[in-house]
């Protein structure tokens, strides 16, 4: 009997990583090609595949083989909650099914890798051999389904991965059209949601008070639904605007329409850690720890990195988790923080919040914050105290001179306002505005 299974070639920036083999019983199997495996100066696939990083050479000299779920590095690429149910129901397939998802979404995933179906004669032999490892049966090779192939099967064939309904969009002449193969999306577009009111000012607002006081972001803007076109059949409210803003994951050519890929990874792949666990299973010291020793500017990021911790408690945004920082390789090989993305007020739309996402200083409750707790981070996370306080302490100097000014102008609802700034006088007298 043979076991029947399908095959991506998986590449990053031209380089071929490996093969992914995806068997009919839900088991799929990772082998790096030699030559990638082999080669000192090779893009980063992910920091754990980094020469510098340690065991990396062992991790790579075995498949990585996982049943029904991917290999983190990889599920972690896929959309979430309802754009999964989007184009699970799209492919007819079940929304557990990552390989075939994968599959189907490999030319438009986050950062640059890209995963491409093949046919069987177009697998090589080695690759056989090696996918075959581990089974007692022969493995044969078959094609992949028609709609897979068939590039008019569904519009939105393109992955971001988190729960919100958003669309990675090409813009010209400030029109948005959904992204293609070979006409990659350069902005990430977030319709209002059907479950809380006004996220998409809600996102902007906090998003331009970050800016305010150091933070890195990309350019943002609100744009009017009626300026995007061919959206699927989604349920709207009655809302006007969408946010967008800018991929830093894509690099647009000034001479031409053409978008490069830059690649990136959030940091549930950086600690092979699945989506669900995005929330547990790690702490912010551990962010700390890896960004001062692996980054490629080190004092720079974690400065950055506490900047955007101390400013996620300020604007109460609970959802700092472990998808919403990432690494950046823009060099194809050096990890940076990322800018920053995905800062909302969620405290509006939850009654009694009061913890961000993880552990801080032994602490996840922004009222208790203090920066004695600041200090516990950066001493756990072998980052001198000195180097951090000057910035946190620049954060509270702009905040209490630029933000009430400043949320006058901003367009989140006067409710959430009310509430936003009711927030900055319950918090610990340190960082009270």
């Amino acid at each position: 009997m043979n076991d029947v299974v399908n095959v991506l070639k998986l590449t990053l920036h031209g380089e071929v990583v490996g093969y992914l083999a995806g068997f009919q019983n839900g088991r799929n199997v990772l082998g790096f090609s030699d030559e990638f495996r082999n080669n000192e100066h090779r893009s980063t696939f992910s920091l754990i595949t980094h020469p510098v990083f340690p065991n990396s050479t062992t991790l790579m000299a075995e498949p990585w083989a996982k049943n029904q779920r991917l290999h983190p590095t990889l599920s972690n690429l896929l959309p979430e909650g309802s754009l999964r149910e989007l184009v699970a129901q799209g492919l007819k397939v079940h929304i557990d099914n990552e390989f075939h998802i994968l599959s189907y979404l490999g030319e438009d995933l986050p950062g640059a890798i890209v995963a491409i179906p093949l046919k069987p004669e177009e697998v090589p032999d080695t690759v056989l051999s090696t996918i075959s490892r581990g089974t007692k049966r022969n493995t044969k090779v078959v094609n992949f389904e028609q709609s897979f192939y068939d590039k008019q099967a569904q519009e939105n064939k393109f992955s971001l991965a988190g729960v919100q309904m958003k669309f990675s969009m090409k813009e010209k002449d400030g029109r948005y059209n959904l992204s293609k193969a070979d006409a990659l999306g350069d902005w990430i577009i977030k319709t209002p949601s059907t479950h809380h009111k006004d996220v998409p000012v809600n996102e902007y607002t906090a998003m331009t008070l970050a800016s305010l006081v150091g933070i890195d972001i990309p350019e943002i803007k609100l744009v009017d639904l009626s300026a995007l076109e061919h959206l699927p059949k989604i349920n709207l409210p009655d809302e006007i605007q969408a946010f967008a803003i800018k991929r830093f994951d894509r690099n647009a050519s000034s001479s031409s329409d053409q978008v490069a890929r830059i690649h990136m990874e959030d940091f549930a792949q950086v600690l092979v850690k699945y989506p669900h666990e995005k929330y547990s299973f790690a702490s912010y010291e551990q962010i700390g720890r890896i960004l001062y020793e692996f980054s490629g500017d080190a004092l720079a990021d974690v400065q950055q990195f506490a900047r955007r911790l101390l400013v996620n408690i300020l604007l109460a945004n609970g959802d700092a988790h472990l998808k919403n920082w990432s690494l950046l390789y823009e060099d194809k090989v050096t990890p940076r923080l990322s800018p920053a993305y995905d800062i909302v007020t969620t405290s509006v739309y939850i009654d009694g919040e009061r913890n961000f996402a993880l552990n801080l200083g032994k602490t996840k409750d922004w009222y208790e914050v203090s920066y004695s707790h600041f200090r516990s981070w950066s001493e756990k996370s072998g980052i001198p105290w000195r180097v951090i306080k000057p910035h946190l302490d620049d954060v509270m100097d702009k905040a209490k001179t630029t933000w009430l000014p400043a949320i006058k102008n901003l367009p989140m609802n006067e409710g959430h306002k009310t509430r936003l700034i009711e927030h900055w006088k319950r918090l610990h007298p340190d960082f009270q505005i």
